[in-house]
């Protein structure tokens, strides 16, 4: 093999299966990095929790100032907010 065939193929080789591959490696790495860990999951149903907590606390609170002073929406959207 005399002449530039040794480069060619090898740059066809470095074309055709080393950038696939290191294409597939950091893909395959950046799907491990997304995904979450156990800890992240409790963590994110703990918030999830709290949440619907807050909420009933709210709805709540709503339905006692409904009963106890029936036009305080009329009077909390004229306030101006921050």
């Amino acid at each position: 093999m005399d002449g530039p065939w040794p480069y060619i193929v090898a740059i066809v080789a470095i074309v055709v299966i080393g950038l696939p591959s290191m294409i597939m490696h950091y893909v395959t790495e950046l799907r491990k990095m997304k995904a979450p860990t156990p800890d992240d999951e409790r963590l994110l149903e703990d918030l999830w929790r709290t949440a619907q907590r807050l909420e009933r606390r709210v709805d709540a609170l709503e339905t006692i100032l409904d009963k106890e002073a029936p036009k305080w929406r009329e009077e909390y959207r004229d306030r101006p907010h921050a």
